[in-house]
């Protein structure tokens, strides 16, 4: 390896290190392991060989390693106390001595070969740093910026330099976005894959709802009003039943915020989509009472049919269509939010209608 292609070679892994954040100790390393495998495939491993980059030059040298013996018995791995100290004048017997191999054709070729196992292990590097980026995400709200919305409909984010693409099908249908938006998105679960790191991102999930509230609402992100769960249709409703032991806080109004800033907060960042703060009970009919909101119920009676609980609930008949909801939406995410079926029924007649006769 020429002087030259030395001093470049070093001051391109300098170079490296400032943009990739990639140690330049841990390339030269790595540069070192791969010229020692190479060295060995083409001359054998006879010579117990050890290939050295000098950190300051960049020159590679090429030694065998020996041990120094009373009786020399393998050659190729030990070397008398004598000799040694042809090279060593404080040679020990038990120790070991290095020396240098000439191998011209090997070192001029090292530089070219450095090359690709550097780009191999930059690859490696950025890889392992995307994965530790996402991974320290995980589970979180992150604020990223749209680069571009693709053909298929999938969005392009950039999250501190690291791209992300949420697909199409994780995003609500009020979701329009631009380049240069800001948009927070949720992380889910996220894997180291063999050739790219694989991450579960959404503005879809429940677990969005679920975060955005935790960012908004500090009596939630401290434990002191909880999340009991979470129904959603995204982009048009969802229902959250929250609780809190404290007899003295207004949960619901927590919740909302002083003029309704905290709940407006989190309906402006889902584009518009409709929130019903639903009080949790530990008795499931006052639950399904409160979910069916805004609707007024009359009664909840929780049967048993086929060996399924079925809360059969009594509102009046100008409530029916309210506790249904629109294309059956409410009693829905209601059922959903309570976890378990809910079937609505009216005792009383239409005002303009007349019994009839059997």
């Amino acid at each position: 390896m020429k002087a030259k292609d030395q001093r470049i070679f070093l001051e391109a892994l300098d170079e490296l290190e400032k943009e990739k954040g990639i140690k330049k100790e841990e390339l030269l390393e790595a540069v070192e392991t791969a010229l020692l495998a190479a060295y060995k495939k083409n001359y054998g491993e006879k010579e117990n060989a050890e290939v050295k980059i000098n950190h300051d030059t960049g020159e590679v040298k090429v030694f065998s390693r020996k041990e120094i013996v009373d009786e020399v018995e393998n050659p190729e791995y030990e070397i008398s106390l004598d000799d040694a100290k042809n090279f060593k004048k404080r040679a020990k017997v038990g120790g070991v001595v290095e020396l240098e191999i000439n191998a011209e054709d090997f070192k001029r070729n090292a530089i070219q070969n450095a090359k690709q196992i550097v780009i191999q292990k930059v690859r490696e590097c950025e890889k392992q740093n995307i994965y530790n980026n996402f991974k320290e995400k995980e589970n979180s709200i992150v604020t990223g910026i749209v680069r571009k919305v693709d053909e298929k409909g999938s969005l392009y984010i950039d999250i501190n330099g690291l791209e992300a693409i949420i697909p199409e099908k994780e995003l609500s249908d009020t979701d329009v976005f631009k380049q240069g938006d800001r948009v927070k998105v949720y992380i889910g679960k996220v894997e180291e894959g063999t050739k790219f790191t694989k991450t579960f991102i959404s503005r879809k999930s429940e677990e969005m709802i679920r975060k955005l509230f935790d960012l908004e609402i500090p009596e939630i992100e401290d434990g002191v009003i909880v999340i009991k769960s979470v129904a959603r249709e995204a982009g048009s409703r969802t229902k959250v039943a929250i609780y809190s032991d404290d007899p003295n806080l207004d949960v619901k109004g927590a919740c909302i915020g002083k003029g309704g800033m905290r709940i407006q907060s989190i309906i402006d960042e889902l584009k518009g989509e409709k929130i019903d703060i639903v009080l949790w009970n530990e008795d499931i009919r006052y639950f399904v009472k409160n979910a069916l909101n805004p609707a007024e119920v009359i009664s909840v009676e929780i049967i048993e049919d086929n060996g399924e609980e079925v809360a059969k609930v009594e509102v009046a008949s100008d409530q029916l269509s309210l506790a249904i909801g629109k294309k059956g939406q409410n009693s829905r995410l209601a059922a959903k939010l309570c976890g378990i079926k809910i079937d609505i029924f009216t005792s009383e007649l239409p005002d303009d209608s007349e019994p009839e006769e059997e």
